[in-house]
């Protein structure tokens, strides 16, 4: 018989297809998380299971699917809903989708950070009001991105991709990362200094212990009043409610968001705020992206559970356990 693979989200028709290929399929058959109970029953007797980045994968699950669980392959290259060590205790290897979304969530930085600062999204919620208005030489005057400056927060492969782009539209670039990079082309700085001095704060930071609320209130005020934010990454590096405090201060110019610390809530402080430009986390939705990290879950399911081998993208290496074993 073919594995038992559960997923946890309605797939696109052609990664649904090349899963029943492969596997003995369930399927929660909606675009909404499932209730925390009804996840759980779903999961049971899982060989694999197929998650999705809101989905909680901790001991309850690992428990509720049982002891045959592999393989779990998480939709995504964040991991922080995933107690990996718990499941590599337990023999049951993790998967993730680097690389493939790379370029798009850079793309989509760039985009965010534009129509912030040269008010796009402003400028088009204008123009649905029916308003009447004419062009003048005061109209709407916005910021440019050549000449200033960029800060990224995590030089990784994504934060790299967005300072690639960024050089291209004239800016310059700093970095502030755990670690030394004297290979990267761009300067390195401490966090406190970049905070002080960039035009433009990017974060492409994992979400850890530490970096949970990287941007406080503090770090706010660190920051210059006519700076930017730009957040793709994981929505509780921010502090929300001190963000919203801080835009309504005028502490920073504006904010343009693609995640949030409690998805799918967002703070509604800043639905009010004009100068914050909000998108629902599409850092990775382009079609080819979402197909790619699709095959990469399938690819992983299938190294574990039928070719009973280690996948590339595993996280942990060390808790694959061949099936003879």
């Amino acid at each position: 018989m073919a594995p038992h693979v559960v997923v946890t989200r309605r797939l696109p028709d052609a990664l649904r297809a090349e899963l029943g290929a492969r596997f003995d399929v369930t399927e929660h058959d909606g675009d909404l998380p499932l209730p925390r109970e009804e996840l759980l029953a779903l999961v049971a007797g899982a060989e694999g299971i197929l998650a999705m980045v809101s989905d909680r994968v901790d001991g309850e699950l690992l428990d509720a699917a049982g002891p045959q669980l592999r393989v779990v392959a998480n939709h995504g290259v964040g991991y922080d809903n995933v107690d990996v060590p718990e499941a590599t205790r337990r023999g049951v290897l993790v998967s993730n989708t680097p690389d493939v979304l790379t370029d798009a969530t850079a793309e989509l930085t760039l985009a965010i950070l534009l129509a912030l600062v040269r008010r796009v999204a402003e400028g088009d919620r204008f123009l649905r009001t029916g308003e009447p208005w004419t062009w003048t030489p005061r109209w709407m005057l916005a910021t440019g991105l050549s000449g200033r400056t960029l800060g990224i927060v995590g030089l990784g492969r994504i934060g790299a991709a967005v300072a690639r782009l960024a050089v291209a539209f004239g800016m310059d670039v700093v970095h502030a990362t755990r670690s030394p990079r004297p290979d990267a082309p761009y300067r390195q700085v401490p966090l406190d200094e970049l905070l002080a001095t960039v035009d433009v704060v990017s974060l492409h930071c994992p979400l850890t212990a530490e970096t949970r609320h990287l941007i406080d209130a503090d770090a706010l005020r660190r920051m210059r009043r006519d700076a930017f934010l730009v957040n793709t990454t994981r929505g509780p590096v921010v502090d929300e409610a001190a963000l919203v405090e801080a835009l309504r201060a005028g502490e920073i110019a504006g904010a343009a968001l693609d995640v949030f610390e409690r998805e799918p809530e967002v703070h509604p402080g800043l639905r009010d705020l004009p100068n914050a430009v909000l998108t629902p986390h599409l850092g990775s939705g382009t079609t080819d992206t979402r197909h790619a990290m699709g095959m990469l879950c399938v690819t992983a399911l299938e190294a574990v559970l039928v070719e009973d081998r280690c996948p590339s993208n595993a996280i942990d290496p060390s808790a694959f356990r061949p099936a003879a074993g």
